[in-house]
């Protein structure tokens, strides 16, 4: 049987890179994806792509209305709601000087509250429908500082015990649904792109990234994918509340 079969996976941030990458892993696996994003030229390109077994449904995922309609829409598509991926997310380079007040509500709202609020709506529609698997994409910046990256690893930070508390309440609740975090270092992917430009020293910022990582390169989505898909199947039923790390050794 497919490690997916008759699931039904919800993923913001779906139309591109990690989450873009993990609907075709879902599909592949015999499930269902609802690709929720702000980006709907992407989203139904890829919809189409995956066929019968895809939807698309835009998704701004700071408005909690949105979260109740993408999994309104998930439930009418495809008739339950099995795994969320919180995929959706920013980064923006600023210390603790020069990071505005705006931005850091921006990346906040984005990528913490964003989670809090999927999560939120998850819960509501798995508890009653034998449970689910929440899966949080937080960051190696979730799990260590850096100088340049304040909002980010703030928000990411939050990503990751939100991700814990959610775990603890449902496993306490009974609800049959457990919370992971996925915690990549630096993928390959549309949101590290202009990073990639110009050099650093002597090196390319492509090599300087890449020298970050004790495997000598940046990961790939497919490679975070395959983690993401482990969570969410029933391989990794024990597993709740924990951290999982996808980083080429970086925190190491």
């Amino acid at each position: 049987m497919a490690r997916l079969e008759n699931k039904v996976v919800l993923l913001s941030g779906g139309a591109s890179g990690i989450g873009a990458e993990t609907a075709r892993q879902v599909v592949r696996e015999g499930g269902k994806a609802v690709l929720a994003d702000r980006d709907t030229a992407k989203g139904e390109a890829l919809a189409k792509e995956l066929g019968a077994a895809a939807r698309f449904v835009a998704l701004d995922v700071t408005q909690e209305a949105d979260w109740t309609r993408a999994v309104a829409a998930t439930l009418d598509a495809f008739g339950g709601l099995h795994g969320l991926v919180n995929a959706a997310g920013v980064g923006v380079r600023n210390s603790i000087e020069d990071c505005t007040l705006a931005e850091y509500r921006r990346v906040n709202d984005i990528n913490a509250l964003g989670t809090f609020l999927g999560a939120k709506a998850a819960v509501a529609a798995m508890k009653t429908r034998g449970g689910g698997s929440i899966v949080n994409i937080s960051s190696v910046l979730g799990l260590r500082g850096a100088s340049y990256a304040m909002a980010y690893c703030a928000s990411k930070g939050a990503v990751r015990t939100l991700t814990k508390n959610v775990a603890l309440h449902c496993a306490q609740q009974k609800y049959n649904i457990r919370c992971n975090s996925v915690h990549p270092g630096y993928i390959d992917t549309p949101m590290i792109a202009p990073r990639l430009d110009g050099t650093v020293g002597n090196m390319t910022a492509r090599q300087a990234l890449e020298e970050l990582h004790p495997l000598g390169r940046l990961g790939q989505a497919d490679e975070v994918a395959h983690m993401i898909l482990f969570l969410l199947s029933d391989e990794s039923t024990f597993s709740t509340g924990s951290e999982f790390v996808c980083d080429g050794g970086l925190t190491a």
